[in-house]
């Protein structure tokens, strides 16, 4: 997916605005500079699956700044429906569902980094 990341990000803001649109207030700037935040985190995520602690602090300072957008813990389960929609359009029969449940189980580790970062910022 890298080489559509651009439309992967789109497709995914698209989505999630869609089904929550409560949550497009919490996005303020350039949606297509935060799309290429988010999969330039996506990547980083992935080719550190193995060893993910160096970027626990850039994890927890993330849900630091989206506890001070608001962002609450219901937000990330929100996130996620999105991201598995996306992944799955994106990825298509190569979704299956050891990949699902290989892609909740890293969104899942992720959220609950940023969770705990929120959890401090408070």
């Amino acid at each position: 997916m890298v080489p559509i990341s651009d439309q992967i990000a789109a497709l995914f803001y698209g989505r999630l605005f869609e089904i929550y649109p409560e949550v497009k207030l919490y996005f303020k700037g350039d949606m297509e500079a935060q799309g290429k935040r988010l999969m330039m985190m996506i990547g980083m995520a992935v080719n550190s699956l193995d060893n993910l602690e160096p970027l626990i602090g850039a994890i927890q300072d993330s849900g630091k700044r989206h506890a001070q957008y608001g962002v609450k813990d219901e937000d990330y389960d929100k996130v996620a429906d999105a991201l598995i929609w996306t992944l799955e359009q994106g990825l298509g029969d190569a979704f299956t569902d050891e990949v699902k449940g290989a892609w909740v189980n890293t969104y899942s580790a992720l959220a609950s980094v940023m969770k705990a970062g929120a959890v401090e910022a408070h």
